[in-house]
């Protein structure tokens, strides 16, 4: 049989199938359209971060200068100041009464204090006074939890530095503001004041009550007797006194004082500065001191 030869005929390309054109080399590759810019946000969407990042400077500036006005010291490590924050504020308070001002006050040193009245003072308001650099963060942080619960500022958790610092430079008002000055002025104090300076010149300065500052005046004012001759009975009640020094006093007969002062005798025999015998003594001398007199109620608030 012979053969034919067979011929197909080209056909084109399926029907719903794009033919790709080959592109030539010298040609260029068509650019794809670029997407349409976005809308600019709107002016009025960048005016929040504008005015936060204002009161940031502001604040940031605000809390520069404040800083820079806190004063500085290192003058205190020879020199005494000659009033305090606290003193003129009294002065002041007793003018709007229309009133002269008191004050006793009589300087002495560490040496001219009797070491149960200092023993005392320490344990009862803050006995981790010589481990800490001058704030207690533990107790700092109980306060903060108690604040948070309570909705306000307690007193609680001031070192007897934070203390120091906030009557010779500080009023006595629980805002914020004070109490950040009050952090910075304490950490001033640390840095250029060994430990006992701090502590001398806080039993000098300390309220102790009306118009009555530092131990020395306050021994004299309560028991007729000077700094160093204080018995540990006494030095527990004065130190029992400072969180609330112009209301409680052992002429006022408050409860809350006789208890304070039992309880700076019991935390003295447990740290073996006095032993049973001793403390026996001063609890029964509180007993007698505090006998007799009319309780004051007003003696039981507290004082910032």
């Amino acid at each position: 049989m012979s053969s034919r030869t067979i011929k197909l005929k080209q056909q084109g390309p399926p029907s719903g199938r794009t033919k790709t054109s080959k592109t030539s080399p010298g040609s260029k590759t068509p650019k794809p359209s670029k997407a349409p810019k976005a809308a600019s946000s709107s002016p009025g969407l960048r005016w929040p971060g504008r005015i936060l990042g204002a009161l940031f400077l502001g604040l940031v500036a605000f809390a520069s200068y404040e800083y820079a006005r806190l004063p500085d010291a290192e003058p205190l490590l020879k020199q005494n100041p000659k009033t305090t924050a606290l003193i003129e504020q009294r002065a002041e308070e007793a003018r709007a009464a229309n009133q002269k001002p008191r004050r006793r006050q009589t300087w002495v040193s560490l040496s001219n204090v009797s070491k149960h009245a200092i023993a005392a003072v320490v344990l009862s308001e803050d006995a981790s006074f010589f481990l800490h650099e001058g704030v207690d963060t533990k107790e700092l942080e109980n306060a903060l939890d108690d604040a948070v619960r309570q909705g306000k500022l307690g007193r609680g958790a001031s070192t007897i530095t934070q203390q120091l610092a906030k009557n010779l430079w500080l009023s006595t008002d629980r805002s914020l503001l004070r109490k950040a000055k009050e952090l910075v002025l304490t950490w001033r104090l640390e840095k250029a004041l060994p430990k006992r300076r701090i502590l001398a010149l806080y039993l000098n300065v300390v309220e102790w009550g009306n118009g009555v500052y530092g131990i020395e005046a306050g021994a004299r004012e309560h028991f007729g007797v000077s700094a160093a001759e204080l018995s540990p009975a006494q030095g527990a009640l004065l130190a029992s006194m400072l969180p609330a020094p112009r209301r409680r006093s052992p002429a006022s007969g408050s409860p809350a004082l006789k208890r304070r002062a039992h309880w700076v005798i019991e935390q003295m025999q447990g740290v073996k500065r006095l032993d049973a015998q001793q403390a026996a003594a001063a609890h029964a001398e509180i007993d007698a001191l505090m006998s007799g007199k009319k309780a004051d109620g007003a003696g039981d608030d507290e004082e910032t």
